[in-house]
């Protein structure tokens, strides 16, 4: 999964004792871990086992931090801070070295999200992504032009290797439903534009090399995977008859499955026929192909499809987990058919699905990672943790 972040809405919740909140969670590019920004610092948990790793408050960031995006297990953050004067700039921080790498500022409109990978770092603004080299953030090298873009909607590729230089960024285009990809491998960004919906993008999802990705739109019925080489829809299946309003989409490193969550309380997780003809590098393969997995449900009217509408021949989820619909969640995979589920509400699930015979999933752990801000903080990053290493 390239990525995966969500905001603070009305159902974010304070701290235990009342005294801040948290703002955005986004996992790292390889849902090992993920980070929390709240009014008065940011802090990194690791999943397995699940623990927190750091928290820090840095001079520069006053009343907390709106946006942390993490660089794989590196010391190196991406921060927005809270605040209407710290949401038009972007800091690079460098926690081993305990100093902030480059400030980017001058920026009009308010910053909606951020996405960095070893290459490249994206901005995204309310109709615009500025795309920036990581190794010179002086000037973006493209900005490209988006519709009005709230839900901060972007999605970059994110390939482990340092000494790769190409990219995948998918965001909307300008047009109402349509999803703008470019190749920022290229001397000048190639572009291709997909008609994902009939109406406005909601939520994306792509793979961590940029050859597939998933789509909802604020219907929130249908999801729709497309590969990125040529914009083809290669499976489409349905959360609900009924609209909702999807947090999260996530895709697993195998592409054998993708989950959603919803307002409506429930995690869908359905089987994916997409898998890559060299194991999980898509792009770099250069093809797509359909592979046989578990099967989703479908109508008992599905044969008759092309006579009834489109709704009886539609593929269901082929598990589901029941969340409170008090809050937002965002959605990862992590390892051995399990699935794990951030809440805006400070809570952590980690749940595992039969992948034969699916149905209902299995809750394995729950914590409540929200904690006093007053704790003792862990002041350095572990290596024995994180894995940390230089980029």
């Amino acid at each position: 999964m390239a990525h995966a972040a969500v905001a603070a809405d009305s159902s974010a919740v304070d701290a235990d004792d009342n005294s801040f909140r948290l703002l955005s969670v986004s996992w790292n590019q390889d849902s090992s871990c993920f980070t929390a920004a709240t009014t008065a610092d940011f802090r990194v948990f690791n999943c397995a086992p699940f623990q927190e790793s750091l928290r820090r408050v840095l001079p520069s960031g006053g009343g907390g931090y709106a946006i942390v995006e993490m660089l794989f297990r590196s010391s190196v953050f991406a921060l927005v801070a809270a605040g209407e004067a710290g949401r038009h700039r972007v800091e690079l921080w460098d926690d081993k070295k305990n100093k902030r790498i480059c400030d980017i500022t001058g920026i009009r409109s308010a910053v909606r999200a951020v996405r960095v990978s070893m290459a490249y770092l994206a901005v995204v603004l309310d109709r615009t992504v500025r795309v920036y080299e990581l190794g010179d953030l002086a000037r973006p090298l493209w900005k490209i032009p988006t519709a009005l873009n709230l839900r901060g909607l972007c999605c970059l590729s994110c390939h482990a290797d340092s000494s790769g230089s190409g990219g995948v960024l998918a965001c909307p285009g300008t047009a109402s439903g349509q999803v703008r990809v470019e190749d920022l491998g290229k001397e000048q960004a190639a572009t291709r534009l997909i008609a994902a919906h009939s109406s406005e993008v909601a939520c994306m999802a792509m793979t961590t090399d940029g050859a597939v990705l998933a789509t909802a739109s604020v219907k929130g019925t249908l999801v729709r995977v497309f590969s990125t080489m040529d914009g083809t829809c290669l499976q489409e299946v349905r959360r609900g008859a009924d609209q909702a309003d999807i947090h999260s989409i996530a895709l697993s490193p195998n592409l054998r499955w993708l989950a959603v969550c919803s307002d409506k309380g429930t995690l869908h997780v359905f089987s994916l026929r997409v898998r890559d003809a060299g194991g999980n590098q898509s792009a770099a393969a250069g093809s797509v192909v359909q592979t046989n997995t578990a099967s989703n449900a479908r109508s008992s009217l599905s044969f008759m499809k092309g006579i009834l509408p489109n709704y009886f021949s539609s593929e269901w989820s082929f598990v589901q987990f029941r969340l409170p619909e008090t809050t937002r969640y965002v959605a990862a995979f992590g390892e051995q058919n399990t699935v794990m589920i951030i809440g805006m509400d400070g809570s952590f699930y980690r749940c595992g699905f039969d992948p034969v015979n699916g149905k209902e999933m299995v809750q394995k752990e729950c914590f409540r990672f929200l904690k006093d801000k007053d704790s003792p903080p862990i002041r350095t990053l572990s290596k024995k943790k994180l894995e940390l290493h230089d980029v």
